[in-house]
């Protein structure tokens, strides 16, 4: 049976997935891409529902620049190599060259084991998408909507009353899978989500990983609770004595019961408390130093 696209209003439909892709019809029998998948499987499942639905894709617009959201753009530009791929500022740089991804992660060039699909995607040619706000991008009228904070720099998507949060928010099992929830700015990520809770009119939100909801309120109360365990979590490894940001990271794993078994999971979630005691230090309840050749990190008195 071919993949279906799954309508959320007139026009505006979404592939569910691992990551969901959205399709937004211009009107005249093509679609704008929103988020491609992780790789060739999900973008030939993407271009098959689009034909089952009479659609030819007319852009590619990547939220970020996380291999889970543009793994597939390869797979539909080997069938559409005239199509456009448009990102925000930074992402569009790493989607061009997705060794940045891993590169960064490490702080290094990246060793084989760091160098799969999960982190490193094939790249493809981006370019700047337009500023936060209302645009046309690939024939369609949207809002883009500055939701940085899970990445460097990411954008949500409403067209009318659907909003498509991207990783700005994720549904309660993703949440629940994953408590050490990615970002490279725990402080904005924070925000972010806040910022959407705010939107009026909104009648479905749908996350870049989870199922669509007509709770937008509910949705936002659950991921800021789940970044608050997070930070609440760092900060109480923090409390249990000075430490190496990898000692944090074993403190905090054992208090949110995860489990790393591979080397993409540690440097991934490593990231994740290196931002929150960023956002420690910034508040003032965290100190870091250097003894003993260590970089380390200590409670502060009052913070």
């Amino acid at each position: 049976m071919a993949p279906e696209l799954l309508t959320l209003a007139p026009g505006v439909h979404f592939l569910p997935g691992a990551v969901n892709s959205l399709v937004l019809e211009d009107r005249r029998g093509g679609a704008l891409l929103v988020d491609t998948g992780l790789d060739e499987s999900h973008a030939q499942k993407l271009l098959r529902a689009l034909e089952e639905a009479g659609l030819t894709p007319t852009g590619i617009l990547n939220t970020h620049s996380h291999a889970d959201h543009h793994g597939g753009n390869a797979g539909i530009l080997k069938r559409f190599p005239a199509l456009k791929v448009f990102a925000p500022p930074l992402e569009e740089a790493i989607i061009t060259h997705p060794i940045l991804e891993p590169l960064s992660l490490f702080g290094a060039r990246p060793p084989r084991e760091l160098q799969t699909k999960f982190l490193l995607a094939p790249p493809s040619p981006a370019r700047l998408a337009p500023e936060p706000g209302l645009c046309r991008i690939g024939g369609v009228d949207l809002e883009l909507i500055e939701v940085a904070g899970h990445a460097s720099m990411m954008f949500a998507v409403r067209v009318g009353e659907v909003l498509y949060a991207a990783d700005a928010l994720f549904g309660p099992e993703s949440l629940e899978k994953h408590p050490l929830t990615f970002c490279a700015d725990s402080r904005l990520q924070k925000e972010a989500a806040a910022r959407l809770g705010e939107l009026e009119g909104v009648r479905v939100a749908l996350p870049g990983h989870g199922d669509p909801t007509d709770d937008l309120a509910g949705l936002v109360a659950t991921n800021l609770a789940a970044y608050a365990r997070t930070t609440q979590a760092v900060l109480e490894a923090v409390r249990a004595g000075g430490a190496t940001v990898d000692d944090l990271l074993a403190r905090v794993c054992d208090a949110l019961g995860v489990q790393m078994t591979n080397p993409g999971a540690v440097v991934l979630n490593r990231a994740v408390v290196s931002a929150h005691l960023t956002e420690g230090l910034e508040r003032g309840a965290v100190a870091m130093a250097v003894e003993g050749n260590r970089l380390l990190f200590r409670p502060v008195a009052g913070g």
